[in-house]
């Protein structure tokens, strides 16, 4: 989430990047390429892709010590969401019939190798031998059949190690790992920057192992602020949502997304990504990409389905068709858009939310947004993706969960959803999947003023009644302790998985804390379970009969319209983004003026540059460097701050160097300046 740990970056980052730039050969370089079409597509290439040696044999990258450091207060999302009663609340549990725990484990604890950060961003993933977690800012590698640790933890940056530029010394945070059951690969993601999050670095390994070799990829996306990636698996590409901000990351300019070249990723060829663009502006509630459960692939052709959390009083469904022969005919449009069950927000206009024993400070919920991840399934009847949010209901925080079906062919229905709020215990950060049988299950952080935050799973099978978590739930932990501090922040997603191997074994990974009242001192925990009916045989239906928005249980506590908390002396964060069309007349500045190169004294080109004649009624937060070798050929170098010269000293003795350079304020990037050539010394 937004500003993960950027304030704290290393000095010498930039140094760092600028060695880099020197070594090895320059792939496809870094400023994406904008093929302007009819639906605005643009392409991107990665600027330097490899293959990395063992992750086994790199030598776990040092961190230098981060003094201990949260991350910014969540903004919220200006959604236009109505409250309203809710028709689908599970009020009373069933008899607890969950399946216990199979292994349940310690996964890596704070200080996440060398972040010292909060929250951890827990996330994994389950291979064909391996369990995968990362965290802000470690990567560990476990046997799945025993839990011991097989590699790590090591720092996200160790897999980046001699790749050089921001995915090695800047890595930001936010990351994700996937496995790509098709292929039988990882995916391993996080964003990184010098100041703000501008790249996204990819790794997807070579083999079915996690601690061999990996194509590595960084990918530039731009100048604005990437936030909250989150990517899924599909035949034809990698599909990534984002949350964008302008360049200080002080203005949402609204949800993007992304499509990387999975076919190019998984040989190691140079790759490009699409992406048309923001999609619908600063009050756009994000959205998801479904991540493909199962050997069973879509229908052939089919695009991915972005799906987008239900503020409208829908759920918006959008196709992403990519096609990276002809980019141009890459389109992303609104499919269908079924009515979401009314529901009330959880905490508007707060993030101090979630009570816990011991301690008056509350935790964040989000709940503004879907949680990780949008599970697509194919069953050959019928298509099914679930996910799950969080809401306001009977007074404490329950869990939305939804199957949508046939979201690639139509016509979309929701096939149930239903909040799951058996009783006073608030229920948050879930994450949803089904396995190969049709059976569902929601793993969550549990927590009131009377229990210390924990970890515990509800699930139905495929035959139990609609819109029910008819197995009722059991703990795959208690917890120890609760968290103060920390801006309330307790994660941005948890990370519930598919065994590939026998499709049926969940594997949950989330955070809980150790005993007592502590703010830096964050562990997690790992764990795995199955219903003992699945692989007996395909999905039963729910009964056709059963209406898809008729609850199975009646509350007689449900909230109307009014939210948990409507503080009056609460005020909304004042970092929270306010939308561009509230700033009238704002433009992009003009150019910079006289910029001049020479030899350097020592080694390199020395830059000299004015300040643009106008700064668009904007300040002027920084500049991006261009270079080139021929003119007119230059790419994107670096970006520095506000300051008016630059020493490149990443250059070859005796070679000509032409640049050109561009101011950047809150609204994006100038016109490019002069351009000045010079040879180095």
């Amino acid at each position: 989430m937004k500003s993960k740990f950027f304030r704290s970056q290393l000095p010498g980052s930039l140094i760092l990047m600028l060695i880099f730039l020197a070594l090895g050969t320059m792939h496809n370089q870094v400023a994406p390429a904008s093929a302007q079409g009819p639906n605005k597509v643009t392409v991107g290439h990665d600027y330097r892709h490899d293959v990395s040696p063992p992750l086994r044999d790199i030598k776990p990258r040092k961190m230098p010590p981060r003094h201990e450091h949260e991350a910014n207060i969540n903004p919220h999302i200006n959604s236009a969401h109505q409250n309203q009663p809710d028709p689908v609340v599970q009020s009373s549990s069933f008899a607890a019939a969950m399946p216990s725990p199979l292994l349940n484990f310690n996964g890596i604890p704070f200080p996440g190798v060398a972040c010292n950060c909060a929250p951890p961003d827990t996330n994994g993933e389950v291979g064909l031998t391996q369990y995968v977690q990362i965290v802000n800012e470690g990567y560990q590698v476990f046997n799945k059949s025993t839990g011991t640790s097989v590699l790590g933890p090591v720092s996200i940056s160790t897999i980046w190690s001699g790749f050089g530029g921001v995915c090695e010394t800047a890595g930001g945070g936010d990351p994700v790992m996937l496995y790509d059951q098709l292929a039988n690969r990882w995916i391993v993601s996080q964003f990184a920057g010098t100041s703000v999050p501008t790249d996204e670095c990819i790794a997807v390994s070579t083999t079915s192992d996690a601690t061999g070799s990996y194509n590595r990829y960084g990918f530039h996306l731009g100048t604005s602020f990437f936030d909250y990636p989150k990517i899924g698996v599909w035949p034809d590409a990698y599909y990534m949502a984002m949350d964008v901000y302008n360049s200080t990351g002080t203005i949402r300019l609204g949800p993007q997304p992304f499509a990387f070249n999975r076919a190019a990723m998984l040989s190691g060829a140079p790759a490009s990504f699409i992406t048309t663009g923001i999609t619908g502006g600063a009050s756009e509630d994000l959205y998801l990409p479904s991540d493909l459960d199962g050997s069973t692939l879509p229908p052939a052709g089919a695009p991915n389905s972005f799906v987008e959390w239900p503020g409208s009083g829908t759920y918006k469904v959008y196709h992403f068709h990519v096609d990276f022969g002809t980019p141009n005919n890459s389109t992303f449009s609104l499919f269908a858009n079924p009515a979401a069950a009314g529901f009330t927000v959880l905490c508007p206009t707060t993030r101090n939310c979630v009570p816990q024993s011991g301690t008056t400070s509350r935790l964040d919920a989000i709940g503004d947004r879907f949680m990780f991840r949008l599970a697509y399934r194919n069953f050959g009847d019928h298509e099914a993706v679930v996910t799950n949010y969080t809401v306001s209901s009977g007074g404490v925080a329950g869990i939305r969960w939804t199957e949508l079906r046939n979201v690639t062919s139509g016509p979309v229905t929701v096939f149930q959803q239903s909040t799951y709020q058996p009783d006073t215990i608030w229920r948050w950060m879930g994450s949803a999947a089904m396995d190969g049988s049709g059976n569902l299950a929601v793993g969550f952080s549990a927590s009131s003023s009377s229990i210390v935050p924990g970890l515990r799973y509800a699930g139905r099978l495929a035959g139990d009644p609609a819109n029910t978590l008819a197995q009722g739930e059991t703990v795959l932990f208690a917890g120890q302790g609760s968290q103060t501090g920390t801006s309330n922040r307790w994660g941005d997603y948890s990370d519930l998985t598919i065994d590939p191997v026998d499709d049926c074994t969940f594997w949950f990974t989330s955070e809980y804390y150790p005993a007592g009242v502590t703010q830096f001192n964050w562990r997690t925990r790992i764990g795995s379970f199955k219903f003992a009916s699945c692989g007996s045989g395909g999905p039963t239906p729910t009964p056709t009969n059963t209406p898809t928005n008729t609850p199975t249980f009646t509350p007689t506590n449900t909230p109307t319209n009014t939210p948990i908390f409507t503080p009056t002396n609460t005020p909304t964060p004042t970092n929270t983004p306010t939308p561009t069309n509230t700033q009238p007349g704002i433009t992009i500045p003009s150019a910079p003026q006289n910029l001049t190169a020479a030899p350097a004294k020592g080694k390199g080109i020395q830059l000299a540059w004015s300040a643009p004649a106008s700064n668009g009624g904007s300040p002027i937060t920084g500049y991006n460097i261009y270079r080139g070798t021929v003119a007119g050929g230059e790419t994107l170098l670096t970006s520095v701050g506000n300051v008016t010269s630059f020493k490149d000293t990443s250059t070859t003795r005796g070679q000509t160097y032409y640049y050109i350079v561009k101011a950047v304020n809150a609204v994006g990037e100038s016109p490019a300046s002069n351009r000045a050539s010079a040879v180095a010394k």
